[in-house]
Parts: structure tokens; sequence; C-alpha cells
């Protein structure tokens, strides 16, 4: 992993949340002509799709907690502390809406929304 994507305030990963992730893998392999390698990521299936051989972003099925949203691409910025991060985004106006937790042999992530209603991920990456 390039160690440029872990600085603090790098959009370091992209992500696909949708409720066909096969049809989503045709898709961009017909237009981009990404190739992909399906892994299992703590109990959840997820698809890496690669261009040129790199890992790009990732696919994964629309989680639980996020029913009834429509598929949609969002951005992972690096932060250095996800939990102050969080913290810093509630004082700041915004809203926590998966609070900092856990991704296995990846890191620690929050998602959150800033005040004009965007949604947004911080990461901190191990």
């Amino acid at each position: 992993m390039d160690e440029f994507i872990k600085k603090h305030g790098v959009i370091s990963w992209t992500e696909l949340t949708t409720s066909d992730v096969d049809a989503a893998k045709k898709f961009y392999s017909e237009i981009f002509g990404w190739e992909y390698e399906d892994m299992d990521s703590g109990g959840m299936p997820y698809t890496i799709a690669k261009a040129h051989g790199k890992e790009i972003a990732g696919m994964m099925i629309t989680p639980e907690e996020a029913d009834g949203c429509p598929p949609v691409w969002g951005s992972y910025v690096s932060v250095d502390n996800v939990d102050e991060t969080a913290k810093k985004v509630e004082a700041l106006g915004g809203k926590v809406h998966v609070a900092p937790r856990d991704i296995p042999n990846v890191g620690r992530f929050t998602v959150f929304q800033d005040p004009q209603g965007a949604f947004i991920t911080a990461i901190t990456m191990i």
C-alpha cells in the first residue's frame, strides 16, 4: 500500500455500496476495463476493483444500517485519529452516522455528514 494514502487529509479510497454487486462489476468492467478480486472482509463479502493491476476501489452490498439508501459511491479520507475526528465533526455541527469502529486488518473508520448534508468516511489505516 502506498504510504501517501495514509496521510491525514488524503482521499485514500472510494467504495460503492449497492444492492447488486455482480451487476455493478459487469457494468464497470465494460466501461473502464476493471478487473476484480473477491474477498471476505470479516464475514462480509467485499470486492476489490483493479485498474492496470492496481487496487483502486471497493464494492459491497449496502450494509443493513443503510438499508433503503440508493446505490452510491463514497470516499474515504485518511485521518490521524478517527475517534478525535468524530468528536471534532460533532463540535463543528456535523453528525456522526456510524460511530468509530474497526475493520479487521484494515483500520478504524467513522461515517459522518457535514452540516450541509454531504456524507463522507474518515479512516485511520493500520
